[in-house]
C-alpha cells in the first residue's frame, strides 16, 4: 500500500487498533478502485464529519443519509392527486400537490397550481415540476388574525434520526428551489407539535422571476422528543403573509416555546398585490448540518414510490380509464346497502370518506329489473387503514347484489388521512 509522502502512521499492535492519518490514498498503479472494509464491517462515520464530494456528480452523499427514502414526499411537486389547478382558492385546506398544504385564512385569494418546468436552473436540475401560487384578490392590510401559509407535515415515528430531545440530537438542513416576483425575505419554520417548540430561519429571493436554490441550517434542540408515533409530530411551515398576530415578534434562531408572534416576523407578503407570485420544487430536509458544497443531492425517486407514499395519507376512487363504471360488489343488509372497499395502499389511519362530484349511481336488482339511487348519502361504515365497508341507504331487495357506478370524469370517492 503506497500513501503520500506528508503523512504519520501510528499503531498500537498489542491492542491492534492503528491510527492513520494521510492527505490521500489512491488505488495501486493501474486501479481504479478502493475498497473500505470488508463485507459484514460496520464503518463509522462521526457526528459532525463534514465529506465534500469536488465532482459533479455526489452519489456517496446518498449513502450517508440515515433515512433509506427522502424525509419530505413528494418533495419534486410530481404527484398531485386531487388536481393539477384550482382557483379562487381563499380559505381552508388545499392541495395543489400531495403532501403540501396550502392554507389561506381570510388573506386574499389565489390560484394555486402543479406547474410544468420547462427551463431555468430548477429545471437543469433534474425537476419538472413546481408548486405554484399566484395571487389573484390582493389584501395589502390583512386583519390581525388573518394569514396565509404552505407547509408539510410528518409522523413523529419518521423523525427518530433527528435525536431530538436527547444529548445526541442532531441538526436539521432545509433545502429547495424557489422563484417569485419579489426579491425580498422569506421565513420558514420548524413547529415541534409534540413540544409546542418553534425555530425559524431565512430566506432571501435576490433575482426577480428566477429559480434559486436555498439551503436552511436549524440547531439540534435537546430539548423535547418527538414521539415515535403516526401522529403529527412536525410541521415545515413556509409563512407567505399574516397581520399582526403573527408578524410581531422576532424569528427564532434558537428553539424556543413556540409563539405565534415570532412565526413570520419576516413577512413575504404574497397578499399584497395581485402581480404576486411563489413557486417551490426541490424541498429536501437532511439530517445534519450542510453547505451549498455538501449537502446530498435530491433524492429523485420513481414515481411508483412517491405516489404509494402520497396515499398513505390521501387516495381516491376515480371512474376508469376504460369502460364506463366502478363497479364496487356489495350486499344488502336490512337497512343499507353494503359495499367491501380493499384499499390498494394502507393508510397512515381510519380515513375519513366522501364524495366528491355529483354523478354517482348505486344500482341494486328489484326482483327481476335493475333499481337505481342518484348521488346517495354516504355515511362511512366499519373503516380501518387497509380498507372497510361504505353504506348506502337500501334500495332493490334484500340479499341481492348491488354496485356503484361513478359515471363523470370529475367524481370520485376520496378516502383521506392526512395528519
Amino acid at each position: 500500500i503506497w500513501f503520500n509522502l506528508n503523512r504519520t502512521i501510528r499503531s498500537n499492535v498489542c491492542n491492534r487498533m492503528s491510527t492513520i492519518e494521510v492527505n490521500k490514498i489512491t488505488p495501486v498503479s493501474g486501479g481504479t478502485a478502493i475498497q473500505v472494509g470488508e463485507s459484514g464491517d460496520t464503518i463509522t462515520i462521526p457526528s459532525g464529519c463534514t465529506i465534500t464530494n469536488s465532482g459533479t456528480a455526489n452519489n456517496f452523499g446518498d449513502s450517508l443519509r440515515p433515512n433509506a427514502e427522502p424525509i419530505i414526499i413528494n418533495g419534486d411537486m410530481k404527484v398531485a392527486q386531487r388536481g393539477t389547478s384550482f382557483t379562487g382558492v381563499s380559505s381552508g385546506s388545499n392541495w395543489p400537490v400531495d403532501r403540501f398544504e396550502f392554507y389561506p385564512a381570510n388573506l386574499g385569494a389565489y390560484t394555486i397550481i402543479q406547474e410544468a418546468l420547462t427551463s431555468g436552473e430548477a429545471y437543469n436540475n433534474g425537476f419538472r415540476t413546481a408548486l405554484r401560487i399566484d395571487t389573484t384578490t390582493a389584501d395589502a392590510s390583512p386583519a390581525a388574525s388573518d394569514y396565509s401559509i404552505l407547509r408539510t407535515k410528518f409522523e413523529g415515528q419518521d423523525l427518530q434520526s433527528f435525536k431530538k430531545g436527547t444529548s445526541n440530537a442532531e441538526k436539521f438542513t432545509l433545502a429547495f428551489w424557489v422563484k417569485s416576483n419579489k426579491t425580498t425575505t422569506g421565513q420558514v419554520n420548524l413547529f415541534d407539535i409534540d413540544n409546542d417548540r418553534l425555530v425559524s430561519g431565512t430566506y432571501t429571493i435576490s433575482s426577480a422571476n428566477t429559480w434559486e436554490k436555498k439551503i436552511i441550517n436549524f440547531p439540534a434542540d435537546t430539548t423535547g422528543a418527538f414521539d415515535d408515533n403516526t401522529a403529527l409530530s412536525l410541521i415545515v411551515e413556509f409563512f407567505l403573509d399574516s397581520g399582526s398576530n403573527f408578524s410581531s415578534g422576532t424569528a427564532p434562531t434558537a428553539w424556543e416555546a413556540q409563539t405565534n408572534a415570532d412565526r413570520n416576523a419576516n413577512n413575504f407578503a404574497i397578499g399584497s398585490s395581485t402581480d404576486n407570485d411563489f413557486a417551490i420544487t426541490g424541498v429536501q430536509l437532511e439530517v445534519g448540518e450542510f453547505t451549498s458544497a455538501t449537502i446530498p443531492p435530491f433524492q429523485h425517486e420513481k414515481f411508483g414510490n412517491n405516489i404509494v407514499r402520497c396515499k398513505r395519507y390521501y387516495q381516491q376512487i376515480d371512474r376508469p380509464s376504460y369502460g364506463d363504471n366502478t363497479v364496487l360488489v356489495g350486499i344488502t343488509t336490512n337497512g343499507n346497502q353494503m359495499f367491501m372497499v380493499r384499499l390498494p395502499v394502507s393508510m397512515r389511519s381510519a380515513p375519513t370518506i366522501s364524495m366528491t362530484g355529483t354523478v354517482i349511481t348505486v344500482y341494486s336488482t328489484n326482483s327481476s329489473a335493475n333499481v337505481s339511487a342518484s348521488n346517495p348519502t354516504l355515511s362511512a361504515g366499519t373503516f380501518g387503514t387497509d380498507g372497510g365497508r361504505l353504506l348506502y341507504a337500501k334500495i332493490g331487495d334484500n340479499g341481492h347484489g348491488s354496485w356503484v357506478d361513478i359515471d363523470n370524469n370529475n367524481t370520485h370517492m376520496s378516502f383521506d388521512a392526512e395528519i
